[in-house]
Formats: C-alpha cells, sequence, structure tokens
C-alpha cells in the first residue's frame, strides 16, 4: 500500500539548479539542451512546494527566473511526467517576480501563448485567498 514518506521528498539540489540554468539557455531545443537522465531528475521538481522555490529564488536574477519560468511552461506542454496544474513552479518564480517589481509585462502573454494550464501564471484563485 502506498504510504507517504518524509524520506520521499524531493529537494531541490545544485545539480538541479545547474541542468535548470542550462536549460533556459536552451529553451527552443527539444530536449533543452540535457540529456534524458537530467530531464527525468527536473520532472519531480514540479510538484516541489512553494517555500523550496522561494529560497532558491532569493540567489538568482530576473533574467534567470525568467528563463525558468519559460522551461517549466514548456516542458509541461512538451513533456510527458511534467504536468502539474496549480502546484507548478511557474507560479511560485512568478510571484517572486512580482514581489521585485521585474516582471516583464509581455510575460504572462507568452506564457499563456505557450501552455493550457489555466492556473498560470497567478495559481489557484483559492490559493490566493
Amino acid at each position: 500500500m502506498g504510504s507517504w514518506d518524509p524520506g520521499d521528498r524531493v529537494t531541490l539540489s545544485a545539480r538541479h539548479l545547474e541542468c535548470l540554468r542550462r536549460a533556459g539557455k536552451h529553451l527552443d531545443a527539444a530536449d533543452f539542451g540535457l540529456d534524458e537522465a537530467e530531464l527525468r531528475s527536473l520532472a519531480p521538481l514540479m510538484s516541489l512546494d512553494a517555500d523550496q522555490w522561494d529560497a532558491a529564488a532569493r540567489e538568482e536574477d530576473a533574467l534567470e527566473l525568467v528563463a525558468w519560468i519559460r522551461f517549466f511552461t514548456l516542458a509541461e506542454a512538451r513533456l510527458p511526467g511534467f504536468e502539474a496544474g496549480a502546484k507548478s513552479p511557474v507560479i511560485p518564480l512568478a510571484r517572486v517576480l512580482r514581489q521585485r517589481h521585474e516582471y516583464p509585462p509581455d510575460l504572462t502573454a507568452w506564457i499563456r501563448a505557450h501552455s493550457d494550464n489555466r492556473f498560470l501564471p497567478h495559481g489557484s484563485l483559492l490559493d490566493r485567498l
């Protein structure tokens, strides 16, 4: 029977961040410049808690965060195992950019043009209440 084990919790590692930085530079490539194992290692990040994304985002500049948002938007649309709905990392990363007043004015239109996830970029209305 499947039971939750806190040891199964995925945490954002330096290796994940390196893969995200590389993927953000190869958004036009089908594999985002990553090998199959690296892509598989990123799929569980789609369900990370917002607090992990908030902590990681503190160390990154706005251009890097926009690249991550674009990667996760495209990965969810293109790759199996990257479906996230209201748990998408795009939501906390976009929130960080808005809090910093660094959210690009054209980013929402880009996200909507490249995704059918109705929760992007703002999240669930219930989560915002």
